[in-house]
């Protein structure tokens, strides 16, 4: 999958996490909670439907590195195939 194609995955996950959210204004390096008031539920939900599209385990120790659009695109690149 190309990192284009793993942006609008994340970009269409976060829509329907956070409905408001304007993909066009995501700070790549910022970070998601902050920047979108994502709480902890809605970053595990997140997750966890990231995890089943990918057919992915995502384990709860790779959480911190998963703060940002850029670090959650860079991380599922690694992992999927």
């Amino acid at each position: 999958m190309t990192k284009q194609e793993l942006e609008a995955v994340l970009a269409e996950a976060l829509r329907r996490i956070a409905p408001d959210v304007d993909v066009a204004e995501i700070d790549g390096d910022g970070d998601l909670r902050q920047e979108f008031d994502i709480d902890s539920i809605d970053f595990l939900n997140l997750i966890t439907a990231l995890a089943k599209r990918f057919s992915l385990p995502i384990p709860e120790e790779d959480y911190p590195r998963l703060r940002s659009f850029a670090a959650i695109v860079d991380y599922l690149g690694e992992k999927v195939v």
